[in-house]
């Protein structure tokens, strides 16, 4: 009886232990809110392969350059397309026809940019269409990088119902690639927000008046790996850019830089939910926009169907 007993109170153990791992792994894979016309599975039956596409180039890509992965992921923030996003459109297009948006390769490619070096894996809704008209004015949702925190919350995220928690994830994203010289003019004149002085030392041998195109490193500890030890440089004083290290001192930012700090997961999950509220911004879905046959420009005023027909003959004739 005692063995019957023991038996079944370690299946009742490894019962409940299964059922916590399940509840947490629900819990870390939960999807925020997307708008109408997105979809987690938009290309399932026209391109299903498109995400898989995107990431075996990046793989290379990175590979060869990894600063080109903070590049993308910058690009994503500032809504625009560069040779790299082209590249892919190319890639893309000879295997599906013309209807995989720019837009959305962006938002893939920006994910693996994250994904591939050490960041969270997340999925990102699909479904966008890129905008008919070449529009100067684009959407360029990154502050300037000497605006303190306040001003950040208040004339950029507050108005697009983002809130303290996704300012602080999103700045994460600082946690690689490089910046110029010229954007730190008053990191090293100004003591408010605090800076390190060794750091401060190293700031101003690297970046002398005459160097200004030099670049630093946004993250001194780990520069090239997508992690949390952005906000441990700011709990040392050691952020380089003005916005950055006043998250660390206002009092609305300044327990969750300490959260982020000594949780990584915490900051992947808040950082994947705040990455895909910005993929929705200013979104064009269904009619309201086209899928571009260059990244670089609208299409011309051929209709969408008839370019669409061409290109699935062309990409037939080719099979």
């Amino acid at each position: 009886m005692e063995r019957v007993s023991a038996r079944k109170s370690s299946l009742f153990f490894i019962s409940f232990i299964l059922a916590s791992l399940v509840l947490v792994s629900s819990e870390k894979l939960a999807k925020p809110p997307i708008v109408k016309g997105l979809d987690w599975n938009y290309y399932f039956l026209s391109c299903p392969r498109v995400e898989r596409i995107v990431r075996k180039h990046l793989e290379d890509v990175f590979e060869k350059d990894s600063g080109v992965a903070p590049g993308i992921l910058r690009l994503f923030f500032h809504d625009c397309f560069s040779q790299a996003i082209e590249n892919i459109r190319a890639i893309i297009r000879a295997q599906c026809p013309r209807v995989v948006s720019c837009a959305d390769i962006l938002v893939i490619a920006a994910r693996e940019a994250v994904r591939q070096f050490g960041g969270p894996d997340f999925d990102v809704p699909l479904g966008r269409k890129d905008n008919p008209k070449f529009d100067i004015d684009s959407p360029d949702n990154l502050p300037v990088p000497f605006e303190r925190t306040d001003v950040q919350l208040s004339d950029f995220f507050e108005p697009k119902n983002f809130d303290a928690t996704d300012l602080v994830a999103l700045s994460g994203a600082h946690t690689f690639g490089r910046a110029h010289c010229s954007t730190l003019f008053n990191r090293t004149i100004d003591s408010n927000p605090p800076i390190d002085p060794d750091f401060k030392n190293q700031l101003e041998a690297t970046c002398p008046e005459d160097k200004q195109l030099n670049t630093v490193n946004l993250d001194i500890r780990t520069p090239t790996k997508f992690d949390n030890m952005y906000y441990i440089n700011l709990l040392n004083h050691q952020g380089v850019f003005t916005s950055d290290q006043d998250l660390a001192s206002n009092p609305k930012t300044k327990e969750i830089v300490n959260r982020f700090a000594s949780n990584q997961n915490e900051f992947f999950n808040k950082f994947a939910n705040a990455f895909v509220k910005v993929s929705q911004l200013d979104v064009l879905t269904g009619n309201q926009g086209e899928v571009r046959k260059s990244c670089f420009a609208p299409n011309s005023k051929k209709s969408n169907v008839a370019s669409v027909v061409e290109e699935v003959v062309g990409i037939a004739a080719n099979m």
